[in-house]
Order: structure tokens, then C-alpha cells, then sequence
């Protein structure tokens, strides 16, 4: 099962990075069009993730691609966050769960956006899909060698996020806020990952670099 998971994961990013490519390339001859996103913040889990995952620090990397003449563009980002983990339930094959642990999303999203701009500033809003791994730990004790084995669990997540931002130009660089909802489609210890992505960082304009 995991490996037709596997492979329908990588079918789907292998789309999705072809999708971006063709779009990168009509969005080259616009001037003001290609920005790369680089944002640290935090995730904060709600609903019954929030049980088990805490906020810890997060960072976004990836791209915005103007499509055509208007506000629109392609939106594709990696989210790395970082959670704090308190296991509820020990996973099959083991009989403790981890406490005051450290969980780790990798999970891509490919969004379309719209942006509006007011003078030095613009407003946007996005929404996407996705997916990814979530990597939990895990404990297995050997009472005999007193010894604690430590172990991370791979959790396939299809996600779906969308959201909503603010953004001051300073020429060539801009900086921005972004607030966002991630669902994730897959439960981890018996609970929906759901998650509210709060991020702060700078776009800088590469559009000049293929002018």
C-alpha cells in the first residue's frame, strides 16, 4: 500500500514540477513576475492535532510566477515545520510513545493566487494542493540492555492549504506576512493533521535576471 502511495506521489510531483517549468517560461518576459519566497515563523496545530503536535519554529521556500497580464500567479512552496510531539497512542509494534519530541513536515503545495496591488503594497490570496511525508518519533525500550532505541515513522500526507497575505514592495525586494489553513487528508495517531501556518520573510525580483 505504501508503495502505490509511493508511486502516485511521485506521478503527482512530477505534474506538478512540469506545470511549474511551462508556467516559469511564459512568465519570463514580464518584468515584475518571477519572485523567489523565502518566510520563517510558525505552525500552529488546531482541532485534535493539537493534541498531539505543538508549535515549534517553521520555514517556506518557493516561488511566485505571474501568469498573463492580471493579478493571477502560480504559487509552489516546500513547507518545513517543525512541531513539538506528545504521542497519545503507541504505534503498532511498539508499547511506549514518544513525550517532548520533534515531528517534521516536507510538504509541497501548488497554489494559484491573485494579487492586488495599492501602491507599495499588495494583498493576495492563494489555495492549493498537495502533499508530502511527516516523519514522528517513536521509542522501543530494551529493558535487558537498558537501553532506549529512538526511530522516526513516515507518514504520507496529501494536503490542501490555502490562504491570504500582505506584501510592502521596497523595489527589488519585497517584504511579507502570510497567514494560511493546511488539511492534511491522512490521520496520524488517530487524529486529522490540520494546521495554521504563520509565516514572515522577503520575495526578492528575479524577473530582471532573464530580461
Amino acid at each position: 500500500m505504501l508503495l502505490r502511495k509511493d508511486i502516485s506521489m511521485g506521478r503527482f510531483f512530477a505534474f506538478l514540477i512540469i506545470l511549474t517549468l511551462n508556467s516559469a517560461a511564459r512568465a519570463q518576459t514580464r518584468t515584475d513576475k518571477l519572485y523567489t519566497v523565502s518566510g520563517i515563523g510558525t505552525s500552529m496545530p488546531v482541532g485534535d492535532a493539537s493534541d498531539v503536535f505543538g508549535p515549534k519554529i517553521s520555514t517556506t521556500l518557493g516561488l511566485n510566477l505571474g501568469l498573463g497580464n492580471g493579478g493571477l500567479f502560480l504559487y509552489p512552496k516546500i513547507s518545513l515545520h517543525a512541531l513539538s510531539y506528545r504521542g497519545k497512542q503507541p504505534d503498532e509494534g511498539f508499547i511506549h510513545t514518544a513525550q517532548v519530541g520533534r515531528a517534521t513536515t516536507y510538504l509541497l503545495n501548488v497554489g494559484l493566487g491573485y494579487r492586488k496591488m495599492v501602491g507599495k503594497f499588495a494583498f493576495y490570496g492563494f489555495a492549493g494542493a498537495g502533499g508530502g511525508y511527516i516523519l514522528t518519533p517513536r521509542v522501543q525500550v530494551n529493558n535487558a540492555a537498558l537501553q532506549v532505541e529512538l526511530s522516526n515513522q513516515t507518514h504520507f500526507m496529501p494536503i490542501a492549504e490555502g490562504g491570504a497575505g500582505v506584501e510592502f514592495s521596497l523595489g527589488g525586494l519585497v517584504i511579507f506576512t502570510e497567514a494560511s489553513y493546511m488539511n492534511g487528508f491522512e490521520k496520524i495517531q488517530n487524529r486529522n493533521f490540520t494546521t495554521v501556518p504563520l509565516t514572515f520573510g522577503i520575495k526578492p525580483n528575479l524577473s530582471k535576471l532573464f530580461n
